[in-house]
């Protein structure tokens, strides 16, 4: 059995976080030593360095636990977990193709941005540009020029 402090020093989650995750069910509430002080166990111990994994991989407080729940059935999680993980490298791969056009627009923007004057007016530089969306997609999916 080890106190709040040593459990947070062993997975290297924050006390407070570790409360946090009490009061929310992914951790079972801590037993109590006679000096009402949290106590944990192994179990607590690998249940919170799963948490802490998870987080690291992106996945949210809920997922996280619907898999622990699951496991807290006696029914193994793994084929929700590969589908949480397809779903993340899908999100991820969108994400990327995102930031890869906002690449695009943003190195077109400084190229044209690098032949503009000077204009605290912001009516004939970058900035005016910015304003106006150039090189921005539209809703409508058109491209403004």
């Amino acid at each position: 059995m080890v106190l709040i402090k040593e459990l947070s020093d062993r997975t290297g989650v924050p006390r407070k976080t570790i409360r946090y995750y009490e009061q929310s069910g992914l951790l079972p509430r801590a037993k109590r030593a006679e000096n009402r002080y949290r106590v944990y166990d192994d179990a607590d111990i690998d249940r919170l360095r799963f948490v802490k994994s998870a987080r690291a991989l992106d996945f949210t407080l809920q997922e996280i636990a619907q898999i622990l729940a699951t496991r807290d059935r006696n029914e193994p999680p793994c084929t929700h977990v590969m589908g949480l993980l397809q779903d993340h490298m899908d999100d991820i791969a969108a994400r990327i193709r995102d930031l890869e056009q906002l690449h695009q627009e943003l190195s077109a923007l400084y190229e044209t941005g690098k032949h503009l004057p000077e204009d605290v007016q912001m009516r004939a530089c970058v900035c005016h540009l910015i304003q106006v969306g150039v090189g921005r997609n539209e809703p409508n999916g058109t491209t403004t020029n």
